[in-house]
């Protein structure tokens, strides 16, 4: 699967994206959040989810890990397709959505176009143990420029290991080795652990 993209933004509108990356150009779905965060870029990184169809691949990107996530928590719930999450995410920000789930807050989420109050309620019921046990961290306290680390951090994150330790083996290995591939930093953030 495609994990990112990283590239010109060459076209841009309020639904999608399309990033050139070395010549291919790739049409990426987005939010309306994404789209203005990248709204005055011309190139950049968006994180990406392929949804696989039988008549159709689908590429939708985001603009950092925590949008990416709630689009995942909300694409798993029965119901909730990649569209209508993605609605969702134009209409609140992912921080507001996890609020009005935990708070068990429908009715903020039964005023998005599509999502009814059936829909809200199972919304609720099949995430707010999820998100409240396991928080969508809002607060990624590596900074966004060093891709490096970022990199490294998104790795371990896929292995399974929790955000706040692999942050605390990332930040330790860069202070004891600052020139680090990021092959090494893996490495070393994993002995730190």
């Amino acid at each position: 699967m495609i994990a990112y993209l990283r590239g010109k933004f060459t076209h841009k509108t309020p639904a999608s994206v399309i990033v050139d990356v070395n010549g291919v150009g790739y049409d990426v779905h987005i939010s309306l959040n994404t789209y203005s965060r990248i709204q005055s870029s011309e190139a950049g990184t968006l994180l990406t989810h392929m949804l696989v169809r039988e008549d159709a691949h689908i590429l939708f990107g985001f603009f950092d890990a925590v949008e990416k996530e709630m689009f995942l928590q909300l694409i798993g719930v029965s119901g909730v397709g990649a569209s209508t999450a993605r609605v969702m995410l134009s209409y609140m920000k992912p921080e507001e959505i996890a609020a009005a789930i935990t708070g068990g807050n429908a009715r903020s989420l039964e005023a998005i176009k599509g999502i009814g109050k059936k829909t809200a309620e199972r919304i609720i019921v099949e995430l707010k143990d999820k998100l409240s046990k396991h928080p969508i961290d809002l607060n990624i306290s590596l900074p966004q420029s060093n891709t490096l680390q970022t990199d490294a951090l998104n790795a371990l994150i896929a292995l399974g290991i929790n955000r706040a330790a692999a942050e605390g083996a990332i930040k330790k290995s860069s202070a004891q080795h600052p020139d680090l591939s990021v092959e090494d930093l893996i490495k070393s953030a994993l002995k730190n652990l």
